[in-house]
């Protein structure tokens, strides 16, 4: 069975998006097959993968209302064994939709069923809330991974988050467990995302990656192009961090884990 990682922070701004979409396309490179799900009615997963969000007719609202299933659903992506189920502005609606529904903290979980015998990983890309569709991707998933930006405000509202997901644990999937904390947009030339970073440290122990990803101008460019930045600039400093950071979700050293390794994508 395939295993199921909701990126979860209910604070805008920490990287969510690019972490879901660059760790699910250096899974793909890693010849796992991955299905990513855009659970934001923001769409930027969707967009950031090349997929224009205005045309997209069948996204995660009909996921969730349980109109159609995923493979009536998922698009194919520029790395082969990367599928995404798209969302657009429809999935504003669900959450008002769904207030009445029986088991509707579940309903992305039962439709995941068939998807996590064909799937090794399942990314699922939560909203910036702590909503029905948060609850949701909660709920469907066997892990956590929480971006953190590395500047002042950085644990600011994690108490709400980890409150809600204790709750879930304890009321709603007890098999839950944080997966990871990653440390993102760190300038480490100054001396607040330093300090920032060993708060961070102190504070989750060893459920901190190693990692830490950087502001870095190309992971910025890089949705703009609809590309991950394996395909935009795999050598920029972010493409070479998400592939470091990739290499531990997979319990492998870096030097261990590279683009050398991966099956060769047609651009």
């Amino acid at each position: 069975m395939g295993k199921v990682i909701a990126i979860c922070n209910q604070k805008g701004g920490t990287g969510k998006t690019t972490s879901a979409i660059n760790i699910s396309s250096y899974l793909a490179l890693a010849e796992k097959k991955i299905l990513l799900i855009d659970l934001d009615p923001q769409s930027n997963a969707t967009s950031g993968l090349g997929i224009n969000r205005h045309n997209i007719k069948k996204s995660t609202y009909h996921l969730l209302l349980e109109e159609l299933d995923v493979q009536e659903i998922l698009q194919p992506t520029a790395i082969s064994s990367l599928f995404l189920v798209p969302a657009n502005l429809d999935l504003t609606g669900a959450e008002i939709e769904l207030v009445g529904a029986l088991g509707r903290e579940y309903r992305l979980k039962k439709s995941l069923i068939k998807a996590k015998t064909i799937y090794d990983y399942i990314i699922i890309d939560s909203p910036p809330s702590l909503g029905l569709l948060t609850i949701n991707a909660l709920c469907a998933s066997d892990s956590v991974i929480i971006p953190v930006q590395s500047e002042y405000y950085a644990l600011e509202g994690l108490t709400q988050l980890f409150n809600t997901i204790n709750l879930v644990k304890n009321n709603l999937n007890p098999n839950l467990e944080i997966e990871g904390v990653v440390l993102t947009m760190a300038d480490l030339r100054t001396n607040l995302s330093r300090e920032v970073i060993q708060e961070v440290r102190n504070y989750f122990k060893d459920k901190v990656y190693n990692t830490v990803i950087p502001r870095n101008i190309k992971l910025s460019e890089a949705p703009g192009y609809g590309k991950p930045i394996a395909l935009y600039d795999k050598d920029s400093i972010g493409g070479q961090k998400y592939l470091e950071l990739t290499g531990e979700i997979l319990r492998m050293s870096s030097k261990d884990f590279s683009l050398d390794n991966c099956q060769a994508v047609k651009l």
